[in-house]
């Protein structure tokens, strides 16, 4: 799989002392979707932030399509190859209507007024949001506001989108809306997708699950793999889809055979065969 994003060595302090991220070397390549677990405080937001040079590394280099983030003369390359979706999607929203708010980063950079029209259009439609082209985001619900969001990132026409906890602030609705997004990104655009999340569910998805704590790499594998470190994952405070550990508990008193599954189909599918 081609890399796209390169970390080697990498360390991040805020302050002198004060370390966050402690020699991390991670790749990510052209067409994965990713989910990055951990506490809070686990390094996981500033892993996100250091993606697109938002923050440079203290020590070591991350690259993305062989640009250096710490070149300031082509961050706008850089941003422009990876997209980044915040928590509050409040905090991207700066315009009137849904298709200038998307339009909003492409007039700063100057591309041609047909082209944006193009970009647009087919941005908000691929997210299923043109019919709300011409309405005030303020109106919108959570989890549409995101979807406007994703739209202003995807009509840069990106090939990674990090998104940073998008549905900690959204109800199980908007929850599932931004995920099948996301999802359908990747898997029609082959855009990378870098997954922050502490939803086990979300996780879950992805095909590789990086887990962090304290800084550093703990976990980085395939879910199932993943999940089936139970013990290890409660030590730093995290735990497994409701799935996974309902089937576990199962096991574990007798009857049911091994198995690590990750959603409610898989589980019951599982049972049913045994019983």
């Amino acid at each position: 799989m081609e890399s796209l994003i390169e970390l080697k060595n990498v360390s991040f302090a805020y302050e002198e002392g004060k370390t966050v991220l402690d020699e991390l070397n991670l790749s990510f390549g052209q067409g994965e979707f990713i989910a990055v677990l951990g506490h809070n405080g686990s390094g996981k937001s500033t892993l996100a932030k250091l993606l697109n040079g938002i923050l440079e590394p203290t020590l070591g280099t991350v690259s993305v399509n062989g640009i250096l983030t710490s070149n300031n003369e082509q961050l706008k390359q850089v941003r422009r190859i990876v997209g980044m979706v915040f928590q509050n999607p409040d905090n991207q929203i700066v315009a009137t209507t849904v298709e200038e708010d998307t339009a909003f980063a492409l007039e700063n950079l100057g591309v041609e007024p047909s082209e944006i029209r193009r970009r647009v259009d087919e941005a908000l439609k691929r997210v299923d949001m043109y019919e709300f082209r011409e309405h005030p985001p303020h109106k919108l619900s959570g989890g549409q506001k995101q979807r406007v969001a994703i739209a202003g990132v995807i009509a840069m026409h990106p090939r990674c989108i990090v998104l940073d906890e998008p549905t900690a602030m959204l109800d199980p609705r908007g929850r599932k809306e931004v995920i099948e997004t996301v999802m359908e990104l990747n898997r029609v655009a082959n855009i990378t997708v870098i997954l922050v999340t502490h939803f086990m569910e979300e996780a879950a998805l992805a095909q590789r699950v990086i887990v962090m704590d304290r800084g550093k790499i703990l976990l980085d594998d395939e879910p199932r793999m993943v999940f089936e470190q139970l013990e290890l994952l409660k030590s730093v405070g995290l735990d497994v889809p409701p799935s996974t550990s309902l089937y576990l508990d199962l096991v574990k008193s007798g009857g049911f055979e091994h198995a690590v599954v990750l959603n409610p189909t898989e589980c019951a599918d599982k049972i049913a065969e045994q019983i």
